[in-house]
């Protein structure tokens, strides 16, 4: 009996050492599960209260819990939950008692970031009021175009563009729409002030009743794609789906405790959604920033004991590339949340500003499918779980580059990629897992729903993302559809063109892209480059990097010099109009460069080669 004891305390005692040694991320997975189980209970539970419970309540909850609480910095302001509660009612009861408006209708919110735009959307969520939430870097056509997306009865815009409004204010009147300028005076017909009246009109609560009419399933914001290809599209966001949001902080371990610096646009689902509707679900603090400054950034989160951190795209590698100080390890930042950090960036940043929890996660705007890099494997975007494909059913499959199209087999059928192997991820559209589509749009829409993918009538959401599963289970992104180009058979996959490129030390910035070439298959590649602050141009040393790091079909034919690379208000690289411009130095103001294998570097091209290669009578 005693030896059959020993052998079970023994393999007990074995258990977890083999786990770790064959299984190292078992744990962890556990542990990730029970999250994703919580946050289900408390969403199904929020789900079934009655009356029904959205993001405002939760809001209201914890303005009744610490009222005296500081919820906004900004500036040389604070505001505590009951102040931004009080504030919010001035703007409710100011607006409907306004001619121009009725309960329910569409508002459109024009502004930067400023603690105005936050007390102007609870406001508008106390009248029960879908609110556009409107790009306030976008002029005339664009502007229009996505103030008509709402179809919105009203537009409140910011004093300071006042200017941009006068643009496009015939149409509005046209149209019947009430404008409104939070300002306390206004000389242009058709543009009321609205400081004044919301300065006079009562904070009293707004009741309920007022917003009786809204369903999980009713429009809570419309938020913009960042427009990289055209004009943006207006993603329909649900009370369903800005519930579900309320997790994204407290998920990934954010308390009331902690203090958050929100530096991104409000406009964007990265500031709106997961900095200010994640700290509604917390309860902390929020330092608001006008706009991120890399050169400011630190300086802020020393200065307010900032312990949480957000980013988006470029913005830590902004960091990464500001110079160095001495007190780069003194702050108390705890926590970076976000995605697009690129694995070279993600080291760096470590060693550069100490230990900090990077929590990696991949989402979209209107997707319906999310990954968490709860493990903190640096370059994944997250784990495969077998639970989380079973609560919410993806698959990548293989996707034509050339023919912009997935792979599909005799029958019709999308084929899924091999573990290892790049494809298009798509996620199936579910009641747990649906898609709204975008306002306006019902061509957009279609264009985003994927059907009879692993079985005839079934209908998946199309990120338009490529992805790739190692052999451990991370998930790492790719590249996005249309980024990814064809050259000599072979696919160039652009993101990894620019992480290599910017490994170079005489280069700042990479933004890389095919262009097509008369006479020639596929589209070559392009990049146009930054260098370096008081750093030359080295042709040869850029072409010894790319010759050792590249094949030969994955390098950049042709660069570009730029001062700065476009990128969009939440740091997206900008290819468009690049594409468009192509390689023609009759165009193209910026210096341009050709790679040589005779003389073994980049040299100038000129009008001359450029002839040459149009003509046929060089090949590339």
């Amino acid at each position: 009996m005693e030896i059959y004891i020993s052998i079970i305390l023994a393999s007990l005692l074995i258990i977890p050492f083999a786990l770790k040694t064959f299984s190292p991320y078992v744990w962890m997975d556990i542990v990730y599960f029970g999250d994703l189980v919580r946050i289900l209970v408390k969403f199904v539970a929020r789900r079934r209260r009655r009356p029904l419970f959205f993001v405002l309540d939760r809001f209201l909850e914890q303005t009744e819990a610490h009222p005296d609480k500081t919820f906004i910095v900004f500036e040389n302001e604070s505001y505590t939950y009951a102040c931004t509660d009080k504030r919010s009612n001035k703007i409710a009861n100011a607006l409907q008692s306004h001619a121009g408006y009725k309960g329910g209708d569409t508002v459109a919110l024009f502004m930067g970031n400023e603690p105005a735009f936050l007390f102007t959307w609870l406001a508008l969520a106390k009248l029960g009021s879908p609110v556009a939430l409107l790009n306030h870097n976008i002029r005339t056509k664009s502007l229009l175009h996505c103030f008509n997306c709402s179809k919105a009865k009203v537009l409140i815009a910011a004093a300071e563009l006042k200017e941009a409004v006068e643009d496009v204010l015939p149409s509005l009147i046209e149209q019947g729409v009430t404008v409104l300028l939070m300002s306390k005076h206004s000389d242009t017909p058709g543009i009321q002030s609205f400081s004044d009246e919301v300065e006079e009109a009562s904070d009293d609560p707004i009741p309920r009743s007022f917003r009786s009419h809204i369903t999980f399933k009713s429009p809570a914001v419309y938020i913009y794609t960042s427009g990289t290809t055209g004009l943006p599209k207006a993603a329909v966001v649900n009370q369903n789906r800005i519930l579900t949001a309320l997790a994204v902080l407290s998920s990934n371990g954010v308390v009331s405790s902690d203090v958050f610096y929100l530096n991104l646009p409000l406009y964007h689902t990265a500031g709106f959604a997961v900095g200010f509707i994640g700290t509604i679900e917390t309860g902390s603090t929020i330092i608001l920033k006008r706009k991120f400054s890399a050169s400011q950034f630190w300086d802020d989160c020393r200065k307010h004991n900032v312990t949480v951190i957000q980013y988006i795209g470029e913005v830590m590698r902004y960091l990464c590339c500001a110079p160095k100080k001495d007190n780069d390890k003194d702050h108390k930042v705890r926590l970076a949340i976000g995605n697009g950090i690129r694995a070279e960036i993600w080291k760096e940043f470590l060693n550069r500003f100490g230990n900090i929890q990077i929590r990696e996660f991949y989402a979209s705007t209107e997707g319906n499918v999310g990954f968490l890099n709860y493990v903190g494997k640096i370059g994944a975007i997250g784990r495969v779980h077998f639970f989380h494909r079973k609560l919410f059913p993806y698959t990548l499959v293989k996707y034509d580059t050339e023919r912009d199209e997935p792979v599909r087999d005799a029958n019709g059928l999308c084929i899924e990629s091999r573990k290892g192997e790049p494809g298009l991820l798509v996620s199936k559209i579910t009641n747990l897992a649906p898609f709204a589509g975008y306002a306006q749009n019902e061509e957009q829409t279609e264009r985003k729903r994927l059907r009879n993918v692993l079985k005839k009538g079934d209908l998946y959401f199309n990120t338009g993302d490529l992805m790739r599963i190692d052999k451990d289970n991370f998930i790492y992104f790719q590249d996005r559809v249309g980024d990814t180009f064809r050259w000599k058979g072979e696919n160039v996959a652009t993101t990894e063109v620019s992480d290599i490129l910017t490994i170079c030390d005489c280069l700042k910035e990479a933004n890389v892209y095919g262009v097509q070439v008369p006479g020639h298959e596929g589209r070559i590649g392009m990049a146009a480059v930054t260098p370096k602050k008081e750093v030359q141009f080295d042709g040869r040393k850029i072409y010894n990097h790319v010759v050792s790091c590249l094949p030969s079909y994955a390098r950049p034919r042709f660069i570009r010099i730029q001062s700065a690379v476009e990128v969009t208000g939440t740091f997206k690289q900008m290819k468009v109009k690049l594409v468009e411009e192509g390689f023609d130095p009759g165009r193209i103001q910026d210096p341009l460069y050709i790679l040589d294998d005779n003389a073994k570097s980049y040299v100038p091209l000129t009008a001359q080669i450029y002839h040459a290669i149009i003509s046929g009578s060089t090949k590339l």
